[in-house]
């Protein structure tokens, strides 16, 4: 039997179940391959070894006692530490939480909890989940368990290296324009975004409320869809949230889409992709088209607006509920000056919390919304978002009389346009970093499930490095999407 670290979660759950392994041993192993490489690769903030065992040996028990233990009875997961936990810190990996103590815990973790799952830790991240490289933790950056010289992504890049490095065989993030996705293309696992409203977002700490999805992070995309089943579903604390069980998603898995029709938008063919993305994408495109899927070439005009419509909805989302951090209710409270008033409190106790790229999208935000610029920023923002919708849906929607465009079960696209970089390579140049997110924004402001799945490598100065294939699909067709991925790991062997 392979070492309880290196199975997956569905196949770690089955070992337990079936008795020839406790929960106990599954989440010791784990403790064990935190405590031998989170001091390299640096994917946790804080672990819970006691309180992991002793939910361990209460799953332990239950099964003893002959009681339903969950589907994900004693698997240990990781938690995104802007994720609320009734016990340790949330931090958002930020100065300005960094003592606080949630009182109550995430429906998204507590359903994990519920299905029998051990939470063992919370997982680094860019302050408030604003990065796209693990750099911007004000604590300290996560590297890339291929290529230490370089980051993991972001902002869930501790949740990514986590799995990555076999610490955990699955983490929860959060994706508000890719960042579950990115950082699972840069670090070789797999990354999947529900449709919005799959899963509950009470208790997630908001950035932008109408582009935030939890996801999870996973070693293969069967473990995708098991931890997202146990996740989604309506919950009466987030009026966003669906009434859309996923049960059974796991035992259909494995029946690939009749007729499977995948559309290729020419836009994502760019010379500015690094010449293996455009490689490894191609090449998975030949192997769809060898397995019978028929190719069709689609246009996303509106694409190559993404990044700068995304950038001002959610940074005017991150201005409004950042308001809040004030230093008076919660967060970072400044001491105060002889002399000094509430302006000065508020001012120095946010100076003092907000690291500088949270500070730059707050006053970017800030000012997007302001009189003489909220028509021509954020209005028109969110116009090119709908039509950045309605791409979508004419790909995704019916096929057209001519038979031509449209009726596609699903679009491809690379997930990101090159591999990892190194530390700091694009940290003095903001544009480039979120030039990163061009091909992972757009699901976010469409709404639809979106998954990224190891395509291939790039080798640079020695290092093989990752890159992603990402499938999209239909708002609410989760399970398509998963299952075109799952044909994909067949495909890729």
């Amino acid at each position: 039997m392979a070492s309880l670290a290196d199975m997956s979660a569905f196949d770690l759950a089955g070992v337990i179940a079936r008795g020839e392994a406790s929960a106990e041993d599954a989440v010791r192993a784990s403790l064990g391959r935190i405590a031998a490489g989170d001091g390299a690769v640096r994917a946790f903030i804080e672990t819970f070894p006691d309180r992991a065992l002793d939910a361990a040996r209460a799953v332990d028990a239950r099964r003893a006692r002959g009681e339903a233990a969950g589907p994900l009875a004693g698997v240990p997961v990781a938690v995104k530490d802007n994720l609320c936990l009734e016990w340790g810190r949330t931090t958002c990996a930020s100065r300005m939480l960094e003592h606080y103590r949630s009182p109550y815990t995430a429906t998204a973790v507590r359903r994990l909890i519920d299905a029998g799952a051990v939470v063992v830790g919370k997982t680094n991240l860019d302050e408030f989940a604003m990065g796209s490289s693990t750099e911007r933790s004000a604590f300290f950056a996560t590297r890339n368990p291929r290529d230490p010289g370089r980051v993991p992504g972001g902002s869930s890049g501790g949740s990514a290296a986590a799995v990555a490095a076999g610490m955990t065989p699955a983490a929860l993030g959060s994706d508000t324009g890719g960042s579950v996705r990115q950082p699972a293309s840069m670090c070789g696992v797999v990354g999947f975004k529900p449709t919005y409203g799959r899963v509950s977002r009470y208790g997630l700490v908001a950035f932008a409320s109408s582009l935030d999805q939890v996801g999870p992070l996973t070693r293969d995309v069967r473990d995708a869809a098991v931890v997202t089943a146990a996740m989604a579903g309506r919950d009466p604390c987030d009026a966003t949230s669906a009434d859309a069980p996923a049960a059974g998603w796991a035992e259909r898995l494995d029946e690939p889409p009749a007729g499977l029709r995948l559309g290729v938008p020419r836009e994502v063919r760019s010379p500015q992709n690094h010449p293996a993305v455009n490689f490894a994408f191609e090449r998975a495109v030949m192997k769809f088209r060898d397995a019978g899927a028929e190719i069709v070439e689609i246009d996303l005009p509106h694409l190559r607006h993404g990044i700068a419509a995304y950038y001002i909805v959610a940074l005017a989302e991150a201005s409004s509920n950042l308001g809040r951090y004030d230093g008076i209710r919660y967060g970072r409270r400044a001491e105060l000056r002889p002399g000094e008033g509430l302006a000065e409190l508020y001012a120095r106790s946010r100076a003092e919390g907000f690291g500088p790229e949270v500070r730059r999208r707050i006053l970017l935000g800030t000012h997007v919304l302001s009189s003489g610029y909220y028509d021509a920023y954020y209005l028109t923002a969110l116009k090119v978002r709908r039509l950045i919708k309605g791409d979508f849906d004419r790909a995704l929607g019916p096929r057209s009389a001519d038979g031509r465009a449209g009726g596609c079960h699903a679009v491809l696209m690379p997930t990101t346009p090159g591999p990892a970089w190194k530390f700091g390579e694009k940290s003095a140049d903001p544009l480039a970093m979120y030039l990163e997110d061009v091909y992972t924004v757009t699901a976010n402001l469409a709404g639809i499930p979106a998954i990224s799945v190891p395509m291939g490598e790039a080798e640079e100065e020695g290092s093989r490095l990752p890159l992603g294939l990402q499938i999209l699909g239909p708002a609410f067709e989760d399970l398509r999407v998963l299952r075109i991925a799952r044909m994909w790991e067949h495909l890729r062997g």
